[in-house]
């Protein structure tokens, strides 16, 4: 165990120099410093489990009180149908490549975070309230009072004939298009609605905001 150790002379020995010992002197350990730094360093951020490796939720279609609830539905190849009546509403969420028939005519209907979804309905008492569905498609056979749309990129909205009183509220919302019914033959005419508006003020200092429209 001494065989790498080397051989101190006796002047070079402290205890027998009070010379040396006067004037030596305790080095600081660099390691120690580290270590405590080391000790404060944050722990390390745990990594989101990726979109793929996540658990799928099974689909759910169920009437709860006067609610019914309709969820996880992915790429279905059949309509998924629902017979609702005048006092019920409808929550569609996370529902992706799906169509959803309501057959009847229901109070309001709710639709979250559902991208590529189409909806075809009868007849409503209140409103279809839409939010973050991109390329969203609704199809109304009978009445619709009123639409709301909150951040939806690509929308094609067919409205019927009986349907000429429906209105329409968007916000943060593109490339949404209606298409309303014209003429004996039924077809549809399509109109974008605006994206882009100027606002000013006027020599009154109030706010002015209108449409700008795009010619060609």
């Amino acid at each position: 165990m001494t065989k790498g150790l080397k051989k101190v002379s006796a002047s070079e020995m402290t205890h027998k120099n009070p010379s040396l010992r006067a004037s030596s002197t305790v080095p600081e350990r660099s390691d120690s410093q580290s270590s405590i730094n080391r000790s404060k360093s944050p722990a390390p951020r745990k990594t989101p489990k990726p979109e793929a490796l996540r658990t799928k939720k099974p689909p759910k279609k169920e009437l709860d009180g006067n609610k019914w609830i309709i969820e996880n539905f992915d790429n279905e190849s059949e309509p998924v149908e629902i017979e609702a009546s005048i006092s019920q509403s409808i929550l569609i969420s996370r529902c992706s490549k799906t169509t959803i028939r309501v057959l009847g005519k229901a109070n309001a209907i709710s639709i979250d975070n559902s991208p590529r979804l189409s909806l075809v309905i009868d007849s409503l008492v209140s409103s279809v309230d839409v939010i973050k569905s991109s390329n969203f498609a609704l199809q109304v056979l009978g009445t619709l009072p009123t639409i709301l749309m909150d951040q939806v990129d690509g929308a094609q909205v067919y409205l019927s004939k009986e349907s000429m009183n429906t209105e329409i509220f968007s916000s943060k919302c593109s490339s949404v298009n209606l298409n309303i019914m014209q003429g004996e033959d039924d077809d549809y005419k399509e109109v974008a609605l605006p994206e882009q508006i100027r606002t000013y003020i006027d020599k009154d200092g109030k706010i002015v905001s209108e449409i700008v429209e795009h010619a060609g």
